[in-house]
């Protein structure tokens, strides 16, 4: 029998083994046999001899380990612990005469140099769980580590931003001067907007009659005029500078 051929036992009696939150392992009595490769009752009649007057002579080898006969009674029903396991492979190796196996053999070879109990907890995949104080310095650590990648987060968003301010203001100069290029005339404002940027108040009024003569000036130079929603005046022309410039310098309303 090879050590796959093991392996692949565990893997099939791997539901009948366990190891509890102190890293103690325990096996039914079907998996210990599988594991020794005898008949399970054999060492279900071991174990049930032990009450007896005359107990089998694995139960005489568990019993002088320091086991109670008591202790294997029960075993029968709550499972074999690791080293009641140990011992049993052990017997099965090397001391039960004709009864010995192979497989006993190989598995003993297999956990002899780190003791059944690690290696039941290494099959299983055991580990052991983190104190309260690992626990607490992990979730310390954790905490520290998000909070590290918090801050460098907040300086990458941070720096993206400054560019993208940066791109946007170099994209708006860009479409200013290319606006400029692209209309002769020089931009276009609404007469109110257009008196704001001078420094001008000047009434509803006087703004209405501007703005009539600032449409007879464009559709004299056949300038189209382009209309905005305005909150105030509701739709309202958008206006040259040039015309506009030449309505405001000649004080006509």
């Amino acid at each position: 029998m090879s050590q796959i051929q093991i392996a692949e036992i565990i893997e099939q009696i791997s539901q009948e083994i366990e190891v509890d939150s102190n890293g103690h392992s325990f096996a039914s009595v079907r998996a210990t046999a599988r594991l020794a490769g005898v008949d399970d009752e054999s060492i279900r009649k071991a174990l049930k001899s032990s009450a007896d007057l005359a107990p089998s002579k694995l139960a005489k080898e568990l019993i002088l380990q320091g086991f109670e006969a008591a202790d294997l009674t029960r075993w029968r029903t709550v499972g074999i612990p690791d080293k009641g396991i140990a011992i049993i492979l052990e017997y099965y190796a090397y001391n039960a005469g004709r009864y010995c196996t192979l497989q006993a053999r190989l598995v003993c070879r297999s956990f002899n140099t780190i003791g059944i109990r690690a290696w039941i907890q290494d099959k299983l995949g055991w580990t052991k769980p983190a104190s309260n104080n690992e626990t607490a310095m992990t979730q310390i650590q954790l905490l520290a580590a998000l909070a590290k990648h918090l801050a460098e987060q907040e300086q990458y968003l941070l720096e993206q931003q400054q560019q993208q301010t940066e791109i946007l203001a170099r994209l708006k100069a860009v479409e200013v001067e290319q606006d400029r290029v692209n209309t002769p005339c020089g931009h276009k404002y609404s007469v109110v907007g257009f008196a704001n940027l001078q420094g001008l108040e000047i009434s509803v009024k006087v703004a209405s009659a501007k703005g009539r003569k600032a449409s007879a000036l464009c559709r004299k130079q056949g300038i189209e005029i382009e209309r905005i929603h305005d909150p105030r005046f509701g739709r309202v022309g958008l206006y040259p500078e040039s015309v506009l410039i030449e309505v405001f310098s000649t004080g006509q309303n």
